[in-house]
């Protein structure tokens, strides 16, 4: 394979993009995954988080040079039919008005309950502060991360 080699949601593939194209172009446009939203593009809102290695990362900052070898998941790879706990009480506690910033809240906070199986409301808050929601959604994110953590 010729470009930077990488896993994507489990697959080995190659992008062409230039060095310096970030993560998040390159899932849309090279790859056709469109559930990566792009916000902010200074990684201040967290609408383009994926998992880089397990962790959560702003994939608008991600220049494609940097994944030589590395893991990359999108929203698309986390679970087949929106089996993963998170997903699954995202849709119990129906957490979505609009929706753009869901997939990068879901990323986030599927990392985090990997690293830290049973947080505190505080630690939740923390570590899903950096997400931003302008519908306003935080009480319903929390409470549907506290029901994956006890899943």
């Amino acid at each position: 394979m010729n470009g930077i080699v990488f896993k994507l949601n489990g697959k080995e593939v190659a992008s062409k993009s230039d060095h310096d194209k970030p993560l998040l172009w390159v899932l849309r446009d090279e790859f056709n995954l469109m559930g990566t939203k792009y916000g902010c593009g200074i990684g201040q809102c967290g609408a383009c988080t994926v998992h880089l290695n397990g962790n959560a990362v702003r994939s608008c900052l991600l220049p494609i040079s940097q994944l030589n070898g590395m893991e990359i998941t999108t929203i698309e790879g986390l679970s087949k039919g929106g089996t993963h706990p998170v997903q699954k009480a995202w849709k119990e506690v129906d957490v979505p008005q609009c929706g753009y910033c869901q997939a990068g809240q879901i990323m986030t906070a599927s990392a985090f309950l990997e690293k830290k199986p049973d947080p505190t409301v505080d630690e939740i808050d923390d570590a899903m502060h950096g997400n931003i929601c302008r519908c306003g959604a935080y009480h319903r994110i929390r409470k549907a991360v506290r029901m994956a953590a006890k899943q």
